[in-house]
């Protein structure tokens, strides 16, 4: 089978928003990402992928684009942004862009013309449709709460936004539209841009009849622009591209990201993400969540995908609460410090390209400082706030405060931390960030990291190495035992020549593991205890063996999907 370079690829995530302030108007800008491209490097990353900069009102954090090819002020100029190019590229680090395709701003000069008149030619660029008995087309809910349709007094008709009525969907069956988002991607390109990241790429193709409603995701025609996409401005092997995909299953993927397919290389899911999540409310009454559940699902993408398509591995991004937050434990040093290396070691050996999001090499936590809805920025968490306390009653404000406290996507956004001086180094004293900084900068910040080679960051350093090492890492097929055990996570990755096992301890208690190998095989590969005591796992123990396959006998019964 054929070998790719992000295959063997780590990728680090940048919010330029809250990655450094170097002009001290309180938003992070392409100056600080410039200014940290060592500290990236040296963590061992390949690829930045760098969340939306273009030209945006800010609905949505720049997930609203007014224009394409323009950098939005906050973060700099297209100049700033060709520094960034060319430096990045001279320390050997490849630039993944955000492309959001989706929808654009309601700001965007297409969306004007669109707007003006029915007649307009670029009309048909957006979804409009006339009103059914005299109210929207179907009963579609945007994903920040509220109708997916809003009215136009002007012409009459609907348009879609399955986000914030400031995002109004673009139509993909306009093909001239198409055209112009092929020509906008190929301008980045030649700009020397390395791939790109796509927006919730598997809703651009819509049912065939609107007004029958039903599944947005997964269209009739997606599967046709992205291999016209790809043909277009994609089909080159030193590209990289990953498309966000909600409410996909494992076939999906492989029609997505297969091998032979022409779309993709890799997709993100986010089934793994909806285990601590309530089936109504979702995340905004979260519930706690079981391993075997967690194990179970990334274990089937792990055996589905093999051979087929690429998985992409993930815990953290900037829509996700801190992971040592949900699935860690942050209530002590030690424990925070532990469970961060044994949540970056369990993932990072699977099988697919790991992305790391920042701050969480450093172990960077939930922020429980927000006690009010107005310490939020966030549009999802504010309109959501509005409807389920101020509207319906559904939920308390304590309720929903709680639930923020462990859900909320600004757990993510919060400022790095780059230091323990004021505003953790993010910006100079006396500026106030966009966002408040997590209280716990005086504890985890980066500079603390730096000078101490037990850290995670040297962890997270240590994990990438080894994955470029060991082809087993990159390429053994995977086996999941102990499938029902609601302590530990233990797998095998094998190859034709080695066998990788991962044991860890998901729980703050000492747990046996009742392993042959663990008693035979006293080198760990690396582990985050600096002794390692065979059967018996300290809390948030994590090690792993690498020995030939011949050492140990591979009869052994697996959890079979």
């Amino acid at each position: 089978m054929k070998k790719y370079w992000w295959q063997e690829a780590v990728v680090y995530q940048v919010y330029p928003r809250s990655f450094q302030d170097t002009n001290h108007d309180g938003i992070g800008d392409l100056q600080g990402v410039i200014q940290h491209l060592d500290y990236i490097k040296t963590l061992g990353a390949d690829v930045i992928w760098l969340n939306p900069i273009y030209q945006s009102p800010n609905d949505d954090n720049g997930y609203d684009i007014s224009d394409y090819q323009k950098i939005m002020k906050d973060f700099g100029t297209m100049a700033d942004f060709e520094e960034l190019l060319a430096k990045a590229h001279h320390r050997g680090l490849k630039i993944m862009m955000d492309l959001v395709v989706n929808h654009t701003s309601d700001e965007h000069r297409w969306f004007a013309e669109s707007r003006s008149s029915r007649d307009n030619k670029y009309r048909d660029y957006y979804i409009w449709h006339d009103p059914v008995d005299g109210h929207e087309p179907n009963d579609w809910q945007s994903s920040f709460s509220g109708s997916a349709w809003q009215l136009d007094e002007k012409t009459g008709q609907y348009y879609l936004h399955l986000f914030s009525k400031k995002q109004p969907d673009l139509n993909w069956t306009n093909a001239d539209m198409r055209q112009s988002i092929y020509k906008m991607m190929a301008w980045w390109l030649d700009k020397g841009v390395d791939g790109f990241r796509m927006d919730v790429i598997n809703l651009i193709s819509k049912p065939l009849d609107i007004t029958k409603g039903g599944a947005v995701a997964n269209g009739p025609y997606v599967h046709q622009y992205l291999q016209e996409m790809n043909k277009s401005v994609l089909n080159d092997d030193r590209l990289i591209t990953v498309g966000e995909t909600p409410d996909v299953k494992p076939y999906d993927a492989i029609n997505y990201a297969g091998f032979d397919r022409h779309e993709l290389n890799m997709i993100f899911q986010f089934e793994h993400m909806g285990v601590d999540q309530d089936p109504e409310l979702g995340k905004w009454r979260p519930k706690p969540y079981k391993l075997s559940e967690l194990k179970q699902i990334m274990s089937k993408w792990q055996v589905e995908l093999h051979g087929k398509a690429w998985n992409s591995l993930y815990w953290n991004n900037h829509d996700q609460p801190r992971v040592v937050s949900r699935f860690g434990n942050d209530t002590t040093e030690e424990y925070r410090v532990l469970s961060a290396k044994m949540l970056a070691l369990t993932l990072h050996f699977l099988q697919g390209t790991p992305y790391i999001y920042q701050g969480e090499e450093l172990g960077m936590t939930n922020n429980y400082d927000f006690n009010s809805i107005t310490d939020y920025r966030d549009i999802e968490a504010i309109n959501a706030y509005r409807d389920l306390v101020e509207s319906r009653h559904v939920l308390s404000n304590q309720e929903f405060i709680d639930a923020a406290h462990k859900m909320s996507r600004d757990n993510a956004r919060t400022p790095m931390q780059w230091n323990d001086q004021i505003n953790a180094g993010f910006t100079k004293e006396g500026v106030d960030p966009w966002i408040a900084v997590n209280s716990n900068y005086m504890t985890v910040n980066a500079e603390k990291a730096l000078m101490d080679p037990n850290s995670i960051y040297y962890f997270y350093q240590r994990i990438n190495g080894l994955r470029h090492q060991f082809p087993v890492i990159v390429d053994g097929n995977y086996s999941l035992l102990l499938p029902n055990d609601e302590r530990l996570w233990v797998y095998k990755r094998n190859d034709n020549k080695q066998t990788l096992l991962v044991v860890s301890n998901f729980t703050d208690e000492t747990v046996t593991c009742d392993l042959p190998e663990l008693a035979t095989i006293h080198e760990t590969l690396i582990s985050n205890y600096t002794d390692n005591q065979g059967q018996t796992l300290r809390p948030y123990e994590a090690k792993a063996y690498l020995y030939p396959n011949r050492q140990v006998d591979q009869q052994r019964t697996v959890f079979d999907f």
